[in-house]
C-alpha cells in the first residue's frame, strides 16, 4: 500500500484495541506495585532495586506485565485509550509484531531524535512485546546516548539515540540536558551519526527543541579557547541549517542498497485550544477534537516545509527517504497527552499545584495513543518494502 501525505485525511473512530485489553487490570495492580520510575515522556519503568534510578542504570528491566506497563497513571484515563484512526482512502494493515520482527531478523531498526522519537519508539516496544516469548529477556540497554532493545529470538536490535537537534548540542546528555541556553553546533553531525552508521532502518525526528526563540551558534568546540559564539533569532534558518547538515552526511555515509530511511513529521502540542483567544490546553481534556480537516493553531507548517526541502534535494542526488506526515492526524487529540501525570524536575510551587493547567504536559503522547498510530503507518512501510 502506498501512503502518500493525503492518507492523513481521515477521522478517528472509537473501538476498543485488544491488544491493550490487560491495561486495566494492570492499572489496579498499581497500588501494590514495586518503585517506578518516570522517564521524561512520563512512561514507567520499572527499576531494578529502590537504591538506583534509571538514570544511572545501564541496564533497565521491564516489569512483569511486560512492555505493557509503559502507560500513564490514572484509571480514569484509560477510557480514553479506545480512538483508532481511519483514513479516508485506505485501511491501515492491522499491526503484527511477529511479521514485523521476522522483517527485521537479524537487522538493526533506530529512532533518532528527541523524547517524542522515544515516546515513539517505546510505544513500537509496547507493540512487539506480546510476540517475544515469555521466556525472553526484555531488557533496555543503555550505551551512551542509544537505548537498545534485543529481541534475542529474532537476533534484532531496536534502539533509541537522543540527538535532539540531530546536530551536536549542550542539550546531547540523555537525562541532563535542561539547560536555560541551548548551544548548537550546526555543522557538527559526527559525534552522532557515526553511531548510526550500521543501522537498517533509520527514523528520525526533530522538532521541538528549535521552537525557542533564540539559541547560541558555536562555531569551534565545547570547551574550546578559539571557540566563538553568537546569540541569534533566525529559528528557521537554522533549523534548515541543521537540516542541511544533516542530509550531507546522509548522502556521503548511508548505504543506499541496506539502509531504509524515515522522517517523522511534527509532533503537535496543545497548549492553546482551537483558536487563540481559547484559554485553554490539555488539561482534562477527554474527547478528539471532531472538526474534519482540523489544523493546530500552533502546528508550524514553515518548518515541515523545510524538512520536506531538504527531503526532496536528497532524493533528486539519489537518496529516498520516506516523510510520515503524522501531523495532521495527531493534531486532533488534545485529549491523549499525559497532562498532570508526567516526571517532575523540581517541586511544585502552591501557586502551580493551585492551577493544574501550568504544569499539563501537553507535548508527549500517553500509551496506548497517537504513537501507536505512527507506528501502524511505519509498519506498514516496513512490512511492504523489498
Amino acid at each position: 500500500m502506498k501512503i502518500t501525505d493525503k492518507m492523513n485525511l481521515g477521522t478517528w473512530k472509537n473501538g476498543f484495541n485488544s491488544h491493550y485489553a490487560a491495561v486495566g487490570f494492570f492499572l489496579l495492580a498499581l497500588v501494590s506495585a514495586a518503585l517506578y520510575l518516570t522517564s521524561e515522556n512520563g512512561v514507567l519503568l520499572q527499576a531494578q532495586d529502590s537504591q538506583h534510578t534509571a538514570r544511572n542504570d545501564e541496564e533497565i528491566r521491564l516489569n512483569e506485565e511486560g512492555i505493557r506497563g509503559l502507560i500513564r497513571l490514572g484509571v480514569q484515563l484509560v477510557f480514553g485509550q479506545n480512538w483508532r484512526w481511519q483514513p479516508h482512502d485506505c485501511d491501515l494493515p492491522r499491526f503484527n509484531g511477529t511479521a514485523l520482527l521476522e522483517k527485521i531478523r537479524g537487522k538493526k531498526l533506530v529512532f533518532v531524535g528527541d523524547s517524542l522519537n522515544r515516546n515513539q519508539w517505546t510505544s513500537m516496544l509496547c507493540l512487539i512485546e506480546s510476540s517475544i516469548h515469555q521466556s525472553s529477556p526484555k531488557l533496555v540497554n543503555r550505551d551512551g546516548n542509544m537505548f537498545i532493545f534485543q529481541a534475542t529470538d529474532y537476533n534484532a536490535t531496536i534502539g533509541f539515540y537522543w540527538s535532539p537537534f540531530l546536530v551536536e548540542s549542550n542539550s546531547d546528555d540523555p537525562y541532563r540536558h535542561h539547560v536555560k541556553d541551548r548551544i548548537i553546533r550546526v555543522t557538527a553531525i559526527e559525534k552522532h551519526a557515526k553511531h548510526w552508521t550500521d543501522a537498517d532502518i533509520l527514523i528520525f525526528n526533530s522538532f521541538m527543541w528549535w521552537l525557542e526563540p533564540t539559541m547560541t551558534l558555536l562555531w569551534g568546540s565545547f570547551g574550546s579557547p578559539d571557540a566563538i559564539y553568537k546569540r541569534v533569532e533566525m529559528r528557521l534558518r537554522l533549523y534548515e541549517m541543521a537540516l542541511n547538515t544533516w542530509a550531507e552526511w546522509l548522502e556521503i555515509n548511508i548505504n543506499r542498497t541496506k539502509t531504509k530511511l524515515f522522517f517523522m513529521s511534527i509532533s503537535p502540542y496543545h497548549y492553546h485550544g482551537e483558536s487563540w483567544d481559547v484559554p485553554r490546553n490539555c488539561y482534562n481534556e477527554t474527547e478528539p477534537i471532531m472538526k474534519e480537516r482540523y489544523w493546530g493553531i500552533a502546528t508550524d507548517r514553515d518548518m515541515m516545509r523545510i524538512v520536506k526541502s531538504a527531503i526532496e534535494k536528497l532524493e533528486t542526488r539519489g537518496l529516498r527517504i520516506d516523510y510520515l506526515n503524522v501531523t495532521n492526524l495527531s493534531d486532533y487529540r488534545k485529549d491523549a497527552h499525559p497532562s498532570i501525570y508526567r516526571k517532575f524536575h523540581q517541586p511544585l510551587s502552591q501557586e502551580q499545584l493551585a492551577d493544574p493547567k501550568s504544569y499539563s504536559d501537553c507535548v508527549h503522547w500517553c500509551l496506548p495513543g497517537v504513537p501507536d498510530t505512527w507506528n501502524y503507518i511505519l509498519y506498514s512501510y516496513i512490512i511492504n518494502s523489498t
